[in-house]
């Protein structure tokens, strides 16, 4: 009997699928073997109950932390498709772009089901996000559980942020680094702006998109008092004490004032269901002085 009720879940699911680009998926069995791939896209799938359905993922996917000590597909363009073929998916969810458009393609001419998610950037898209992934997975009460905690979460830092409210917000930069010679700003349209602004702070990339390359005269002239780093990034230039190798942000109120800020990098930049809660944690950081 159990044997039929997962042909028929199977069947169900490459019926039901026309391809990536499909919103609903008939998913009863929990035998149904999931890889997934993008951080985000894991730790809600995770939270929605099907952690213990997810034989593969990528290395962005470090939440919840036992999600790393399964096999790992890899990382965007050095995922191959006889790695995901070797372990035997049912479904495959990942975020929009992650995996490259030959290994679509060799995927979905195997009959394995592929849905694809955008990654949110903002916290508007991480309720739309979580709903998603919990109609596709016909988990929508555990997914209203979901929206319900970071509801919760985000009405606790808006009553933060209104209540410690400053005359002048407080600027904050966000630095990506990949060593001591590859340092890059983020700009407007990047996760940075949307966590920094939400935490009451004043970002500081503006006027350029994305992320440029850092340099001496663009940092002075923005002069943030704080300076925010992935934990990972930071342990590249050898911690704080590194900051004051990279040209110009030594002379930043930030650095004068040891206002050097580090967390770890999906729970910053994932805009997954602890969102508000990252949010939380710079907005008490930045309200100090």
């Amino acid at each position: 009997m159990i044997r039929y009720s997962f042909i028929y879940s199977l069947l169900a699911l490459l019926l039901f699928s026309c391809g990536r680009n499909q919103s609903v998926v008939e998913i009863d069995s929990k035998e149904i073997k999931i890889i997934t791939a993008g951080g985000t896209v894991s730790e809600i799938v995770a939270a929605l109950g099907f952690q213990d359905q997810i034989i593969a993922t990528d290395i962005t996917s470090t939440y919840p932390a036992d999600l790393q000590k399964l096999p790992s597909i890899g990382y965007r363009n050095q995922i191959k498709t006889e790695g995901i073929l070797a372990l035997g998916p049912d479904l495959v969810l990942a975020e929009e772009g992650y995996l490259t458009p030959d290994v679509v393609q060799q995927l979905e001419s195997t009959g394995i089901v592929l849905h694809f998610f955008k990654k949110p950037k903002q916290i508007s898209e991480t309720y739309g996000l979580i709903n998603d992934l919990g109609a596709f997975l016909k988990a929508e009460e555990k997914a209203l559980e979901i929206v319900a905690r970071l509801e919760a979460d985000e009405a606790a830092l808006k009553a933060f942020v209104e209540e410690n409210q400053k005359k002048e917000k407080p600027k904050v930069a966000f630095v990506m680094a990949r060593g001591l010679e590859t340092i890059f700003l983020a700009g407007e349209e990047t996760f940075a702006e949307s966590l920094i602004e939400m935490a009451g702070g004043e970002f500081a990339g503006k006027g350029f998109k994305d992320f440029i390359p850092l340099t001496p005269e663009a940092i002075v002239s923005i002069n943030p008092d704080y300076l925010l780093f992935f934990e990972s990034g930071l342990a590249t230039i050898g911690g704080n004490n590194g900051v004051s190798q990279i040209r110009g942000l030594d002379q930043t109120t930030a650095f004068q004032k040891q206002q050097v800020l580090a967390s770890d990098g999906h729970y910053l930049s994932g805009f997954g269901p602890r969102i508000a809660e990252a949010a939380l944690e710079l907005a008490r950081s930045i309200s100090k002085n």
